[in-house]
């Protein structure tokens, strides 16, 4: 019997390994179609998915409606599982090497798992030939199985879009890959059972592969060119998004705007490309250059703000900023690789006294993972104001509310161009 038939009459189940903002999700949408064993290594997030309840904030107590999961943090129940999926998170370290830790032992866990007939699918962000290079050796050591004869391999690219209702995991095509023709055809035709759009079949595993890193990759240095505009048309006293609004006129111009580019993907993905590229040998100049680039904004914005401080009489040692928003996009609670984090960094570096604010972050993780506070409630005495994350809710800050929280000579940086007032009495700009 195919994997496909053990798995849609529940003869079988699958195992999905992380369940974060890419593995929840993708086992709720199996279980709704198939048996689904979630698997986390943190047990209060077990708790709390047992609870109905996404420790990620992105799903509601509905979206857990109708899926036969069972969440569990012992690896020993992965043995019941026969189709292993892997979505755990592969950051960067320090020194913006890739961090294969988690996937590694993501790899040990599946391999002690893992029986004759099983199939392993990735999905975490790799570079080209880690899943056969750096996975497969790990789960062939661990089961004493032959890829091939006892098991098959996988490859399917995470799309998630974090704060993104419209766009979910189940409404977006879905590339799959596979170690041979009858894998990739029995991959493909479980993923179809949850992927409205379908699936897309590349042609081996690493070009599956190679697709996920170049996409962020792609965005990363698009923005990056905008980014680089910003600086030199703030030199010269444009608007930068009135030129991009202009430009943005011809048929075949690429609409991206300025800004902060951090979290676990854009921010993240190219310097796998860039480690395997160094690998084999190649420095990579382009991909380099667009990342230098984006790390550099954080900098850039507070100089600017540093100088419009000095231009109105006040020494930026004496001052006090609001900085609103701190995650690494608009509406969502993530803060992993958050930009905003580096940008109140470089506000420090001049003495600055900053307060934080954001409706969605936990206190606790921002205090954790940056050593920063929030403040819950906003004083009436900054000096200037930074909307760093364009949050919905901050969208219904006027120029009155904005004049109310801000001493004399006050200064609003809206680094996302959120807002279209034009006040007199506040020195506006805008990435």
């Amino acid at each position: 019997m195919s994997m496909y038939n053990r798995l849609i009459s529940k003869e079988a189940s699958i195992g999905v390994i992380g369940l974060g903002y890419v593995g929840l999700p993708l086992a709720l949408a199996f279980g709704r179609k198939f048996k689904v064993i979630g698997f986390d290594i943190s047990e209060p997030r077990i708790l709390m998915m047992r609870d109905q309840r996404d420790p990620s904030e992105e799903l509601d107590a509905e979206a857990f409606k109708d899926s036969d999961i069972t969440f569990t943090s012992d690896a020993q129940l992965l043995k019941t599982a026969h189709f292993f999926v892997v979505a755990v998170p592969t950051p960067v370290d320090e020194h913006r090497t890739p961090n294969l830790n988690p996937v590694l032992a993501a790899s040990r866990t599946v391999g002690q798992a893992l029986k004759k007939g099983d199939y392993v699918i990735f999905e975490s962000t790799v570079y080209p030939g880690c899943t056969e290079e750096d996975c497969l050796p790990i789960l062939l050591e661990e089961s004493n199985l032959k890829l091939g004869v006892d098991f098959k391999l996988g490859y399917s690219p995470e799309r998630i879009n974090p704060g993104d209702k419209e766009r979910t995991v189940t409404k977006i095509l879905k590339i799959v890959s596979g170690s041979d023709s009858e894998s990739l055809d029995e991959i493909a035709r479980i993923y179809d059972e949850i992927i409205e759009p379908g699936t897309y079949k590349a042609e081996s595993i690493k070009v599956a592969e190679a697709a996920k890193v170049i996409e962020n990759t792609q965005r990363d240095l698009n923005i990056s060119f905008v980014n680089e505009l910003a600086i030199i048309f703030d030199r010269m006293g444009i608007n930068t998004r009135q030129v991009l609004a202009a430009a943005g006129t011809k048929w075949n111009f690429l609409k991206y705007q300025p800004g902060l580019v951090g979290g676990h993907c854009i921010g993240v993905d190219p310097y796998y490309l860039v480690h395997k590229a160094k690998e084999l040998g190649y420095d990579p100049q382009v991909i380099l250059s667009g990342r230098r680039v984006n790390d550099g904004i954080p900098e850039f914005i507070a100089k600017k703000l540093a100088q419009l401080l000095l231009k109105n009489g006040k020494n930026p040692q004496h001052c006090k900023v609001a900085v609103l928003g701190v995650t690494f996009k608009e509406n969502v609670a993530d803060i992993r690789n958050s930009k905003v984090a580096d940008l109140i960094k470089e506000l420090m570096q001049y003495a600055i006294h900053v307060h934080i604010h954001d409706p969605y972050a936990s206190p606790n993780e921002v205090s954790k993972e940056y050593k920063y506070s929030l403040t819950a409630k906003l004083d009436d005495d900054y000096d200037a104001v930074i909307i760093a994350v364009n949050h919905t809710v901050y969208k219904e800050y006027d120029a009155a509310f904005f004049k109310s929280i801000m001493k004399e000579k006050p200064i609003l940086f809206d680094i996302k161009g959120m807002y279209q007032f034009d006040d007199p009495e506040i020195t506006y700009w805008s990435l």
